[in-house]
């Protein structure tokens, strides 16, 4: 049985890495999926690889900082499968590194705008959607950065990462009554375009690994396997939840 039959669900950043695993997967498990990110193209051959696998998939492209885009994204769930089940709000960026004194105030802001704003607006007009359906699942892709581990030159993207716990246990509180379920997941390193980025070298690779208790990073499908868990009724009792998905690298020492 497909888990989310009957399901719609929007799902940003779904061009590569963890959205886009999760989309195929919240597709092959029966869900009705609408696919976000700045890349048209690559949004395009996601929704032919979707309907290729007998799963069904709209895309539209554009920029999660823009309430516009959130409104649009909501207005293309509920226009072309009728409402909205589910939401991943996965859009993020690494955003610009460096010491905090030498970090620039518009660095600062584009990671802000698109890891935390970007994730307020989707969350804004989404919950609205779910409310008129009876309820719902709003899923956030925060971090173990800025959670359980200060990384050095990371201070905008941890302070984005770290909002998003935040939003998620207000909006829990403030919308369980409706039958809306807030949470987020934190990943550990992962292996997807902004992963490769942040351990650019084979020795920084190595290090990031052994970071983790289980001396590796985790795949893009590993993730979307616990936002799917989420996503599904299985988790019908779990909100305002910061969800370690890291490999034990929060706990390791070694």
């Amino acid at each position: 049985m497909t888990v989310l039959r009957d399901k719609v669900a929007i799902v940003t950043g779904a061009s590569s890495g963890i959205g886009r695993a999760a989309a195929k997967l919240f597709a092959a498990e029966g869900a009705k999926v609408v696919v976000g990110a700045r890349r048209q193209q690559e949004l395009d051959l996601l929704v032919t690889e979707i309907a290729k696998g007998g799963g069904s998939a709209v895309a539209l492209s554009g920029h999660v900082q823009r309430e516009q885009y959130a409104k649009d994204l909501v207005e293309l769930a509920v226009g072309e499968f009728g409402g909205l089940d589910v939401a991943f709000n996965n859009a993020g960026i690494l955003g610009e590194l460096g010491s905090v004194c030498d970090l620039s105030v518009a660095g600062w802001h584009d990671t802000l705008e698109v890891n935390l704003t970007g994730a307020f607006l989707g969350a804004k007009h989404q919950i609205a959607a779910m409310v008129n359906r009876g309820g719902g699942s709003v899923i956030f892709n925060s971090s173990f950065v800025g959670y359980t581990a200060g990384l050095p030159e990371m201070a905008a993207y941890a302070a984005s990462k770290a909002g998003l716990i935040g939003l998620t246990q207000v909006l829990a509180v403030e919308f369980g009554p409706q039958n809306i379920r807030v949470n987020a997941v934190l990943p550990g390193g992962t292996d997807t375009e902004m992963g490769r980025a942040a351990a650019d070298t084979p020795d920084s690779r190595a290090f990031v690994e052994n970071l983790h208790a289980l001396k590796r990073m985790a795949s893009p499908e590993e993730i979307a396997g616990s936002v799917l868990h989420l996503a599904s009724d299985a988790s019908s009792f779990i909100t305002g939840a910061a969800i370690l998905v890291d490999g034990g690298v929060s706990i390791c020492r070694m």
